[in-house]
């Protein structure tokens, strides 16, 4: 089964191939999505990786608060979408 981490703090250069390789480093990731404004298409410095269920808390302990490319990420487990 597969959960969802919640990733803020992410640097606005940040591509999505990047986001996956930074956190295939510490378990597997089956896929990462950085949300963007709709008008600009720029990063809003947020996004999701989906990692499988047995991976994810030692991912979780692992980079949260890591630092990558000079910010310190915040990661948790997303919350389900508000209706």
């Amino acid at each position: 089964m597969q959960k969802t981490l919640y990733v803020g703090n992410i640097p606005w250069s940040t591509k999505e191939e990047d986001l996956q390789q930074f956190f295939s480093e510490f378990g597997e990731v089956l896929e990462c999505r950085i949300i963007t404004e709709r008008a600009t298409g720029r990063s809003r410095g947020y996004g999701f990786v989906e990692v499988s269920e047995e991976s994810m808390e030692e991912i979780m302990e692992k980079t949260n608060g890591a630092e990558m490319e000079g910010r310190k990420l915040v990661v948790n487990e997303a919350k389900p979408r508000e209706q």
